[in-house]
């Protein structure tokens, strides 16, 4: 008859072992975390921005459908075709990426602040100038309605140009010879005329 051989008792981690396991899963936390919560961070600005876009361009062809596109038509005409919460006049936002704070009170600029929280910003005396294909206004987007005061900041504004034929772009796509008319004098913006924020892409 064949002997039975012995069963050995089920053995478990040790505490050390534990303590090593959870180290390596601590370390590795650190670094992604992180990361994960700024992609998610970073999509939501940019589902914010996208869809101001398209509020923006909406907001001109609505104007175009019960007035004529001229010279004079200013970034303030669009507003009552939008959709917003409030015009703002107390809060702080951040400018372009790389560039400094805007002020909502300061009573240069006009602050429209969105459902989503975002403020859209915009100069009273932008006006397209024109009515060719390379004529602008823009707008200012903080994605999240504040300012963060830190250069290159994760919630830096991305600037959109609103061209008279209802395309919108970005900073960094502007058509050649985009030309917009503010402070008193046009003003004409080569291709790629400047940089979006990291966290915004079409």
């Amino acid at each position: 008859m064949p002997s039975r051989k012995s069963l050995k008792p089920c053995q478990g981690f040790t505490l050390a072992e534990l303590l090593i396991a959870l180290t390596i899963l601590g370390v590795i936390a650190t670094f992604t975390i992180p990361k994960i919560l700024t992609v998610q961070q970073n999509a939501k600005y940019n589902a914010i921005a996208k869809e101001t876009a398209a509020m923006i361009s909406g907001a001109l062809i609505a104007y175009k459908a019960s007035n004529t596109l001229s010279d004079s038509t200013t970034a303030g005409a669009l507003t009552p075709y939008m959709n917003y919460v409030k015009v703002d006049s107390t809060s702080a936002f951040d400018y372009e990426y790389g560039s400094s704070t805007g002020d909502c009170g300061s009573g240069t600029d006009v602050c429209l602040k969105l459902h989503n929280g975002a403020i859209l910003n915009y100069a009273p005396t932008s006006k397209f100038n024109g009515t060719n294909t390379t004529n602008a206004v823009y707008f200012y987007l903080d994605p999240d309605g504040t300012s963060d005061n830190t250069t290159n900041g994760p919630g830096k504004s991305v600037l959109l140009w609103l061209y008279a034929d209802e395309r919108i772009t970005s900073y960094s796509y502007a058509l050649t010879n985009t030309t917009t008319y503010f402070a008193g004098s046009n003003h004409v913006y080569g291709a790629t005329a400047g940089a979006d924020p990291p966290w915004f892409s079409w």
